[in-house]
């Protein structure tokens, strides 16, 4: 397998340490560089030059949407809050003193939100198995603990916590044993999502060792494997020049080889990240395996938050052979209300760069929210016996048998998530509310 000839810059992250370092960071306003450290006490920042280099344009700052996804910014903090760390950090205040503060703060943003730690971590043998998650009956999550950090970090990220070094709840699994375990028990689940962080941080070694007992597991009923990365918009030196590339690309053969349905389930948020010609090489290698590779990608605001931004973006993926998948509405979690889109307006703009795109783009289902009871799909805005109201679906849910049932909810013009709906002509809760309420009730008495 050849590699192509181009240039392999250093891999050196930036960090709220190393910022320093980043020489565009130096043309920044002193403003500009403070608001970013008080910001990174709260939200986990990460940076490389691929990002830094190629695909920030530094003179839109700070309305350059790469800009938006990858560096703090003031507003993801609500007012008091950036001033009470600001004056923390202005007067020098103890390492402890901060950190107390910032705590506080980030308790208060829905960390691991729609029941991740209370509800879909899944119990075998009468413990907790802290490396993966089993929400819906055909799929498991699986989080390899070389693989939970990221080659940069999204701001809007709704796994924040997950990149804290001193968080508390981490989900990351040492090696493969309980998951196979699990998987021998629960024949039922067809699909293992490997994901993070990012699984492609890893050297390919370390995911051979992951991966390996599950492709020689006769006693499982896995048929795909996927893997949640961003690695191609963020680094797509890891499939062409990295020193273990194409060892990683072998592995990609291998799992097809055995029979296994590969695919690279790839977050792209912006046009922009698909325009650089390492990336469209990047895709071809993959493909070349028989891997596919499928984009998902959450509606929000400051980056992506137009419809023309959204049409490009999948029929250019189309073009380049990738399957959009997903629309995500943004979590109600970390610096959501500086990112979050309302549902109506997610809607239109879904919907208006549906008409745009021909049939092989219409793949990509949305605006879904990844709420408790499942992926909910805003199918619509109508009105019905004079209410108006949205139309909504379960795309997956946590019972099976919610699947594809359709109900309604009142019209919100401000309504951002779940939890903002009320249900539609007079009903007092959703179909699914009790058996929520029961299920939280159950998981709480296991704890």
């Amino acid at each position: 397998m050849s590699r192509p000839v181009i240039p392999h810059p250093v891999y050196r992250p930036y960090s709220l340490r190393t910022i320093d370092k980043l020489p565009q960071f130096s043309a920044l306003s002193e403003d500009e560089r403070f608001s970013i450290r008080v910001v990174a006490q709260v939200f986990p920042f990460r940076l490389n030059p691929y990002v830094a280099d190629q695909l920030i344009d530094w003179q839109r700052i700070p309305d350059d949407p790469i800009y938006q996804l990858t560096v703090p910014q003031r507003g993801m903090l609500r007012p008091h809050n950036f001033q009470r760390i600001a004056d923390l950090l202005l007067r020098d205040a103890p390492a402890a003193e901060v950190h107390s503060v910032v705590s506080e703060i980030r308790s208060d943003l829905n960390p691991n939100p729609a029941g991740q730690v209370e509800l879909n971590v899944p119990w075998f043998g009468g413990q907790r198995l802290e490396g993966m998650q089993h929400k819906y009956r055909e799929t498991v999550l699986f989080f390899p603990q070389s693989g939970q950090t990221c080659h940069a970090y999204c701001t809007f990220c709704f796994r924040w916590p997950q990149f804290l070094t001193d968080g508390e709840v981490r989900f990351s699994a040492a090696d493969s044993e309980q998951l196979l375990w699990y998987l021998a028990a629960h024949p039922e689940v067809t699909d293992l999502l490997v994901t993070g962080g990012d699984p492609l941080v890893m050297s390919t070694a370390a995911l051979e060792r992951y991966l390996t007992p599950v492709l020689e597991a006769q006693n499982i009923g896995i048929q795909t494997i996927r893997i949640g990365t961003k690695s191609l918009g963020y680094w797509p030196y890891r499939f062409l020049t990295d020193k273990d590339a194409d060892e990683l690309l072998r592995l990609f053969e291998r799992i097809v080889a055995r029979g296994f349905h590969l695919a690279i389930m790839a977050h792209f948020n912006h046009t922009r990240e698909l325009e650089t010609p390492i990336v469209r090489q990047a895709i071809k290698r993959i493909r070349a395996t028989g891997a596919e590779i499928r984009s998902q990608s959450p509606l929000v605001r400051h980056i992506n938050d137009v419809a023309g931004i959204w049409r490009e973006m999948w029929n250019l993926q189309v073009s380049l052979g990738i399957i959009p998948y997903y629309l995500f509405v943004e979590r109600n979690t970390g610096a959501s209300r500086y990112f979050q889109v309302p549902l109506a307006q997610a809607w239109e703009i879904y919907r208006a760069a549906m008409t745009s795109v021909s049939g092989l783009g219409r793949t990509a289902r949305g605006p879904s929210m990844s709420a408790a009871p499942g992926k909910i799909e805003i199918q619509g805005v109508t009105e019905i016996r004079g209410e108006k109201v949205f139309v909504l679906r379960m795309i997956q849910g946590r019972n099976p048998e919610w699947v594809q049932r359709p109900f309604f909810a009142r019209f919100d013009p401000d309504a951002a998530w779940l939890t903002d709906l009320k249900p539609a002509f007079g009903e007092e809760e959703f179909f699914f509310s009790a058996e929520m309420r029961a299920l939280a009730t159950a998981a709480r008495r296991r704890q």
